[in-house]
């Protein structure tokens, strides 16, 4: 699986291509970019890889997620999914489909299972292969998202962690919305936020 990250926006929001070398297909994960510059170096690393967008997916709703989502659908024509619970925060482009837990994002070989995370919002979703995990704002290297904007829970975002993240393997990369890429192994053992859920 190729994964390349790019760091964008006005507050520093990872952007991912993830794609199949072999069918050449690929999908570009939360285009938070705010200028044509960024998207430029993006759709560049697309082109060198020979790549077609098959979709553009949104983790969640928030601006810093979303904002070149309009500029990569005219330079790729690939649709937009979001989980439907956040559908709503997309205006200029809207989504083209919506996502549930459970839904599979395929690239020939490669499937990236939806995992619903309410907490940093209704609709935060990560995105599960085989080895690796895109947690959008939901967990950071150190860190959780932030559960105090609209529609956010700190209960529902603990949940999350617990029931859908912190049930997986040690060795399962995490590639969060924001900051350095982690493991779960990490995160189990070392996140502050995370310790309450270990102690007897």
């Amino acid at each position: 699986m190729f994964i390349k990250m790019f760091t964008v926006g006005m507050i520093w929001t990872n952007c991912f291509i993830v794609g199949d070398p072999q069918t050449e297909e690929a999908i570009v994960i939360d285009p938070g970019f705010d200028s044509a510059s960024e998207a430029k170096n993006i759709l560049k690393e697309i082109q060198r890889n020979r790549f077609g967008v098959r979709f553009i997916v949104n983790t969640h709703g928030h601006l810093d997620h979303t904002s070149g989502n309009k500029m990569m659908k005219e330079a790729t024509s690939a649709p937009i999914l979001i989980h439907e619970y956040d559908a709503p925060l997309l205006q200029n482009p809207t989504a083209d489909k919506t996502l549930r837990e459970g839904d599979l994002i395929e690239l020939g070989d490669i499937k990236l299972r939806v995992l619903h995370t309410p907490g940093h919002s209704k609709g935060s979703i990560a995105l599960l292969g085989a080895d690796a995990i895109f947690s959008g704002d939901t967990l950071f290297a150190g860190s959780i998202g932030r559960y105090d904007l609209p529609g956010g829970s700190f209960e529902e975002i603990m949940n999350s962690i617990r029931n859908k993240l912190l049930i997986l393997s040690d060795n399962v990369k995490v590639y969060p919305g924001h900051g350095e890429v982690t493991t779960i192994g990490e995160e189990r053992r070392n996140n502050p936020f995370l310790q309450d859920f270990f102690r007897l």
